[in-house]
């Protein structure tokens, strides 16, 4: 007999365990809520209500990080990172039940609440008039088109109608689930168009490229409501919204009215300081209760949150050593329970990792970052290069047992 490790690192891997251990394939189940030790970030909880939690799950094999004081009270709240697995953490649920106190009655639902949002993995956003969209298991490709002659990769740039729909209809050939058509530079440096301009530029664009490619899904990329509603009108599909709705305070309005998918992300100070680095005190933290504040306010214009879809904004309001967290982390945002893009083709973080000035040179990088995210889930990624990122991501989700 020789020992060899056995990961057993998904779902996948524990139903070929059970095969090889020859098991009655009803444990599946019952394993699985044992196949992973789980953590999870619970802030400012009251000391007596960390100490407990720490109580509760060491008896049950699972254990809590606390603040050092709180053992004694000199520390009147800690942050508390609870750790188990899923099943630790069912009974720990179950028990709080009896204990309704010191604000673990808030924390068991926050619990709940993030046990449940794990076992969401697919998503099905509505298209109106045209389908639907389904995001989960397999990444999807969202291909970039810049209706202009000033983004910073010169490789997106179509600056005529016709430009457009034919690098739109190159980038579905080549496996691009999603088009997303912007006409208003967000380099650092750029300066905003007006509210004409930009419509000059994207509704033309879009429209061409609905009467080329009439099954296509296209992303209309604004943050004005009135260039949203004309996009859509025009045939867009979805509307990427970089200020998150805080822009323009019309824009969780009428994508209530309309019924159409929105992409919220993440940024400060959209336009004029969404490209100067933000100071965090814990940025995922921050990501997070951002996202959570404008479902909220997304909710109460009326919108349906299923039809929100969540980017923590690389390159944007963050320097490289943020990004960089933030997509080391990228599993954090799951607690949402709503399907998640990132952006990150040729950014300047990949070209300070790589000390690469020049946007062109960084097709390996964006490749490098596009794979991790595959690894990692993530249902989309926004990038210029559809052929080599359509590979890279075909060849991990072999790697990971997906069916191809």
């Amino acid at each position: 007999m020789t020992i060899y490790r056995f990961p057993i690192r998904n779902e996948t891997d524990l139903w070929n365990a059970i095969s090889r251990a020859e098991a009655d394939g009803r444990s599946f189940p019952y394993f699985n809520r044992k196949r992973e030790v789980l953590s999870f970030l619970l802030p400012d909880i009251d000391f007596r209500a960390a100490n407990a939690l720490k109580q509760e799950l060491l008896s049950r094999g699972g254990d809590a990080i606390v603040h050092r004081n709180a053992i004694d009270g000199s520390a009147p709240l800690s942050n508390v990172i609870i750790m188990g697995t899923l099943k630790t953490l069912m009974d720990l649920s179950e028990k709080l039940l009896a204990m309704p106190y010191w604000g673990l009655d808030r924390v068991r639902e926050e619990i709940e609440g993030a046990l449940a949002a794990l076992e969401i993995k697919k998503w099905e956003l509505s298209l109106p008039g045209r389908g639907s969209l389904s995001l989960g298991g397999k990444t999807k490709i969202m291909g970039v088109i810049n209706a202009n002659d000033d983004s910073f990769y010169g490789g997106s740039r179509a600056a005529d109608t016709g430009s457009c729909a034919a690098l739109a209809a190159k980038m579905i050939e080549e496996g691009a689930d999603i088009i997303d058509i912007g006409s208003e530079s967000t380099r650092p440096g750029s300066s905003p168009l007006s509210p004409e301009e930009e419509a000059d530029r994207l509704i033309p664009a879009v429209r061409a490229v609905r009467r080329e490619l009439p099954g296509a899904i296209i992303s209309a990329d604004t943050f004005r409501a009135g260039t949203a509603m004309a996009a859509i009108e025009a045939g867009a599909d979805i509307i990427n919204d970089i200020s998150g709705g805080l822009f323009d305070e019309n824009m969780f309005t009428l994508v209530a009215r309309t019924g159409n998918p929105i992409i919220i992300m993440h940024a400060n100070d959209v336009p004029g300081g969404m490209h100067d680095p933000f100071v965090y005190r814990d940025i995922i933290g921050h990501i997070v209760s951002f996202f959570a504040r404008r479902i909220e306010a997304a909710e109460r214009s009326g919108i349906d949150p299923g039809q929100i879809i969540l980017d923590p904004g690389i390159g944007f309001s963050k320097d490289m050593r943020q990004n960089l967290r933030v997509l080391d982390r990228i599993e954090s945002f799951s607690t949402l329970a709503r399907p998640l893009l990132v952006g990150h083709s040729r950014k300047s973080t990949i070209g300070k990792v790589l000390g690469l000035d020049d946007p062109a040179q960084r097709l390996e990088g964006t490749l490098a970052v596009s794979a991790f995210c595959a690894l990692k889930g993530v249902p989309v990624i926004r990038v210029h290069d559809v052929t080599q990122n359509f590979r890279a991501v075909r060849m991990i989700e072999a790697l990971k047992g997906e069916k191809l």
